[in-house]
């Protein structure tokens, strides 16, 4: 019974912490603006801290407006877009308990010397902002957001970047 509960406490904490780190895409928009009146964009900037990371942001973005029919321009865009990326570590405390311990139970007071193991789990979170400005007015109107937990494979992250930007593109422009 208790190596049933052992092991069910250890599946529990192992889901819980995988939970925590699932990739997250948020989109917010000025509900006034006429996505319509947009056909061609242009770049303001990309901060990543890595060159390479800026390239591939923009490759990304690239493909998703071209995708919804936007035509990138060197000047004087109906939009102006800009991106950023920023990395930190979290960290997630994942406590295995073996045993109850002490403490009044069916079978009375506890006899049990009840153990708990508490691990700290660090996680290299990547996040990714988006910002597409009206070209005339300079105003923001739609903010792309996505968070997402980073590999040490350089190829992986890559994929995540492709998958999470089609996600926070998915329904691009609002209607």
């Amino acid at each position: 019974m208790k190596h049933k509960l052992s092991v069910f406490l250890l599946a529990a904490a192992l889901l819980s912490g995988s939970a925590c780190i699932q990739a997250q895409a948020r989109t917010d928009y000025d509900h006034q603006t006429n996505f319509n009146s947009y056909k061609t964009y242009t770049w303001l900037q990309v901060q990543s801290g890595n060159p390479l990371w800026d390239d591939r942001i923009k490759a990304d973005v690239d493909g998703q407006l071209a995708a919804k029919g936007w035509i990138k321009v060197d000047s004087n865009g109906d939009a102006s877009v800009s991106a950023f990326r920023s990395t930190h570590d979290q960290r997630t405390l994942q406590t295995f308990y073996d045993g109850f311990g002490g403490g009044w139970r069916w079978r009375g007071f506890g006899e049990d010397d009840g153990m708990s193991t508490t691990t700290t789990i660090v996680t290299k979170v990547g996040n990714v902002v988006i910002d597409i400005f009206d070209g005339h007015t300079k105003k923001l109107v739609w903010r792309g957001v996505d968070r997402n937990d980073l590999s040490s494979n350089p190829d992986k992250n890559i994929g995540k970047l492709s998958k999470d930007m089609s996600r926070m593109f998915k329904n691009f422009p609002p209607k």
